[in-house]
């Protein structure tokens, strides 16, 4: 295996879908299929099913999503600590669920103006840590939502943004304007994985834990459980602009508390550089236009 592989492994597991991968990486869509084919020869399996929407990752494949990931941010935090030794370290910023990434470019327009030499770098965290990569220190500052436990963090309200439900879009419900979430109640659910911190779990749930459904761990997975298991759940409403597509409605949901979008780092680690891009974003927060925060 090499970095270059395990790259276009990841984006094809994350996008699911070859040609969006290669689009993502920049690449032709054959040297991208090429790679997937010889990292497949050197495991000696198969790491997707091709599926008429994409490609769905095999059990091998789910294994080497979270081993890859771990060696690409490895190698990424190598190559930062060698440059860091010639200039100022780059500032990691986590991001889960499209937390606040609406806001992103203003906010790192005014930081450029204040801080010009602080370089920012996005890494977006699997759904399954709310944390962002927080309690791990992968990241420096985490873009995130509430609920999950915050205990040794600082955390930043920024703003709110309610919740749709994915359903299939031949669901007696896919055409209504509006639901209250007592009506999906008796429906399977996509559900995160046991292990996940229990209140994060437990928010996007929206119903009794014993209700049937698939274990899911990225956004692309509880889209093909509602697209291939007819399940429904819980998002947050800027899925339905960033993720549409053929098969899937999205509703705007009441009866539930809509998503806190927060910051959040580390109390007893204070970094001036964290705290200039927490205060970008609740200034591009606050400069939003009503309309956003309802979409």
């Amino acid at each position: 295996m090499d970095l270059r592989e395990l790259r276009c492994f990841v984006a094809v597991a994350e996008e699911g879908h070859f040609g969006r991968a290669a689009a993502r990486l920049h690449l032709a869509q054959p040297p991208l299929s090429r790679r997937i084919r010889e990292l497949e020869a050197d495991l000696g399996c198969r790491l997707f099913e091709r599926i008429p929407t994409g490609a769905r990752l095999t059990p091998a494949g789910e294994v080497l999503l979270v081993e890859a990931r771990d060696l690409l941010e490895r190698a990424e935090r190598a190559r930062e600590r060698v440059r860091g030794a010639e200039s100022e370290r780059v500032l990691v910023l986590g991001t889960v669920a499209g937390a606040g990434l609406d806001v992103g470019a203003a906010a790192l327009s005014a930081l450029r103006r204040e801080r010009p030499g602080l370089r920012v770098r996005l890494r977006e965290a699997p759904i399954t840590d709310p944390s962002a990569g927080l309690r791990e220190a992968r990241v420096d500052l985490a873009l995130t939502r509430l609920p999950f436990d915050t205990s040794g963090l600082t955390v930043r309200l920024l703003g709110e943004e309610p919740l749709v439900a994915a359903l299939p879009a031949d669901d007696p419900l896919a055409g209504r304007p509006r639901l209250h979430v007592a009506e999906l109640a008796g429906r399977p659910r996509f559900r995160l994985p046991p292990g996940t911190d229990a209140r994060w779990r437990a928010y996007w749930l929206g119903a009794p834990d014993d209700v049937p459904g698939p274990v899911v761990s990225s956004l692309e997975e509880c889209l093909h459980a509602v697209l291939w298991e007819g399940t429904v759940g819980l998002l947050p409403a800027g899925a339905a602009r960033r993720h549409a597509r053929p098969g899937i409605a999205f509703v705007p949901v009441d009866g539930h508390a809509p998503s806190r979008i927060v910051t959040a780092r580390r109390a007893t680690t204070p970094d001036p550089r964290a705290e200039a891009l927490e205060q970008a974003l609740t200034a591009a927060f606050a400069r939003r236009p009503p309309a956003d925060l309802a979409q």
